[in-house]
């Protein structure tokens, strides 16, 4: 028996599709990467809440909200890299992807410097207490803190795009790889901190925004000169006629990335202002815990898109709706997963955080059909985003996202933290209907008009 279920795991892994092999071990891979990187999430929380208080950790992830919008400034580059790399090496043209590779770093690094000037210009000028809703004798570091955070968040901006190319080049375990060991040195160091120093939020946020940018640099200058360096970019490369490419495929994806911007990073900041920044915490405490889903589910999604894009270049639209199909099935473990979590969350609540703060019930209820929601609709959008079929998710994402603050406010006056996670919900629950739709359009080679576009 024993050898039969050994045959059958082997088997699984060196029979079909040379892209289904490469993407099963990638998700494979990642499953294991992202099971640690889960875990030092997970030990994060608490350890930070007491090196600093609930308060301060609620304006780390408030602060960090805010500079994370930085990610969303790359005009498109990052997705328009993806999409053009995978199709430059699914066609062979690796001069091509080396051009594309080599403008986007350039165009990412002017991006970035610009971005750097204007915000420490302004930086000084931002009423920052009472965007972070502190009273102004707190934290009279503020700005030096701030002004750390978009240092190093301008930086991470363009060597990020390591990432990128290790997903299109179908090695996206690496990527998470990256991010583990980014975490494992936060928690370290954080652990080490805890036991030998005074609890300080300029000091948290230094680790928790330098540690990522120090891994990214050093993995990028060992992938460049290692496994990724028939790719590698330099300055003889540099085309701005690429750019075009990049940002014809770029452009509408810069555009969605503005809608996702309303709808996934704005919640803390409406929690700040409606209810207080110690919500912020109790908000994420159940976001932390349902994240163990969506990140699952990411992580096999994650090694399609490029595998989307592949098999759409070369017209294999039966290898598309088969993978699709596996989806499906795989949604509904996850989903069953969700419903489980939700009942056990209570008791993960006290053992993992302890009595300090509190996670209502209802919260949780919310947070799981929002996990339920998010990833029938990622599942559908890996697909839409590696095929370029996205006008009609720009007009839907662009919707929901004028609408998504107004109605995260009125629910959140009226229910609280669950009404806020609940209007994104919504939003969620439209769109995964109408991209499945266009999705199953796409796989029968029947779309057309906006559905094709």
């Amino acid at each position: 028996m024993i050898t039969a279920i050994r045959n059958r795991f082997v088997n699984f892994f060196i029979n079909g599709h040379e892209r289904t092999l490469t993407a099963k071990k990638n998700i494979a891979m990642s499953f294991l990467v992202k099971g640690g990187s889960i875990l030092i999430s997970l030990s994060l929380v608490p350890l930070t809440i007491n090196y600093v208080t609930p308060a301060q950790y609620g304006i780390w992830l408030t602060i960090s909200s805010i500079i994370g919008w930085l990610n969303f400034f790359d005009i498109g580059l990052g997705n328009g890299l993806r999409n053009n790399l995978a199709y430059s090496l699914a066609t062979g043209k690796l001069d091509e992807a080396k051009s594309y590779i080599s403008t986007t770093y350039v165009a990412l690094a002017l991006v970035s410097s610009l971005l750097f000037c204007l915000l420490f210009i302004i930086n000084p000028f931002v009423n920052w207490h009472l965007v972070l809703n502190i009273p102004i004798n707190e934290l009279t570091n503020i700005q030096t803190i701030t002004l750390i955070v978009i240092g190093c968040f301008c930086v991470q901006f363009v060597v990020q795009t390591i990432t990128i190319v290790l997903t299109a080049t179908h090695q996206s375990a690496k990527a998470s790889l990256i991010s583990l060991l980014s975490q494992f040195i936060v928690l370290i160091i954080i652990f080490t901190l805890s036991r030998h120093q005074t609890g300080s939020l300029l000091t948290l946020v230094t680790v928790l925004a330098g540690v990522p940018l120090f891994t990214l640099l050093v993995a990028t200058l060992y992938l460049y000169r290692h496994s990724l360096s028939y790719i590698a970019p330099t300055l003889k490369k540099v085309d701005f006629k690429y750019a075009k490419g990049l940002l014809k495929t770029g452009g509408i994806f810069f555009a969605i990335q503005i809608g996702a911007l309303v709808l996934f990073q704005t919640d803390n900041i409406i929690i700040t202002q409606v209810l207080g920044p110690e919500h912020v915490t109790t908000f994420n405490i159940a976001y932390k815990l349902f994240s163990v889903i969506t990140m699952g589910f990411t992580i096999i999604v994650t090694p399609l898109w490029s595998a989307f894009t592949d098999a759409y270049a070369k017209k294999d639209f039966e290898w598309i709706n088969t993978c699709l199909q596996r989806m499906k099935k795989i949604w509904l473990g996850f989903t069953i997963a969700t419903v489980c979590l939700l009942f056990l969350s209570p008791q993960i609540y006290a053992s993992w955080i302890g009595t300090r703060i509190t996670v209502p019930i209802t919260l949780s209820v919310a947070m799981a059909v929002y996990v339920v929601a998010y990833t029938w609709q990622t599942m559908h959008v890996f697909l839409l985003n590696g095929t370029g079929k996205v006008r009609l998710q720009l007009i839907l994402v662009t919707l929901s996202a004028l609408l998504n603050i107004p109605l995260a406010i009125f629910l959140g006056k009226l229910y609280g933290l669950p009404g806020i996670i609940s209007a994104n919900t919504i939003f969620f629950i439209g769109m995964g209907i109408t991209f499945s739709i266009q999705c199953s359009l796409i796989t029968k080679q029947t779309a057309t008009k906006i559905w094709d576009r």
